[in-house]
């Protein structure tokens, strides 16, 4: 069932992110960096109510190129996670967003690059434009919450690399893995009043990176 995009269901998510209990923040292993990613809510196409935006990295890039991601990165000297969230989200897709459009945050996530990653629930209102920034971002996506909380949007797997389960987000016929498929799979779950734990949740090899 599609969640409206009004301020009823702002009010709802974010309510569902105060209960949400963080584990304790990690400080980083001197091989982690920190970094930040956007759960931008904003309207979904064609009427499907709320919807994230969700990205196709550059094919240009050094790191990661043309997989799929949310908007994100690392985290400037001195910026905080939600500071980080908010600027590559304008950087990446020019959304502007402000502290007061922050809902909450989620658990810290380590992944097999080197970073240590805190998803930001951000909402965006209905009059920010999605420019992306070709530097940066191949294609943008609003995928709507509808979709996500479908009982088959996630599968699990494993690899003979790890004793970890691999992580699968089903989105158009492909397969999205973690860290991506992670953090919104603990979104789904905290949507659902669940809490969740996914910094287990294993990458493919391909991502190790």
């Amino acid at each position: 069932m599609a969640r409206a995009f009004d301020d009823t269901t702002r009010r709802n998510i974010a309510e569902l992110c105060v209960a949400f209990t963080r584990e304790p923040p990690r400080e980083p292993a001197p091989t982690l960096k920190r970094a930040a990613v956007a759960i931008a809510l904003t309207e979904g196409d064609a009427g499907e109510g709320t919807a994230f935006l969700l990205t196709r990295r550059a094919a240009s890039l050094r790191a990661h190129s043309a997989q799929w991601a949310l908007p994100g990165g690392r985290c400037d000297a001195g910026e905080t996670q939600p500071q980080a969230a908010l600027r590559e989200l304008h950087e990446e897709l020019g959304v502007r967003a402000a502290a007061c459009d922050v809902l909450g945050l989620l658990d810290d996530y380590p992944t097999r690059s080197g970073y240590l990653i805190t998803p930001v629930v951000v909402w965006v209102s209905t009059d920010s434009p999605i420019v992306p920034n070709p530097a940066e971002v191949a294609s943008a996506h609003r995928v709507a919450l509808a979709d996500v909380e479908q009982d088959d949007a996630f599968s699990f797997t494993t690899i003979p690399e790890s004793t970890r389960r691999v992580i699968r987000f089903h989105f158009g016929g492909l397969h999205i893995h973690a860290p991506t498929a992670a953090l919104i799979y603990q979104f789904r779950e905290v949507l659902a009043g669940r809490t969740t734990r996914v910094a287990e949740l294993e990458q493919p090899v391909f991502a190790w990176k």
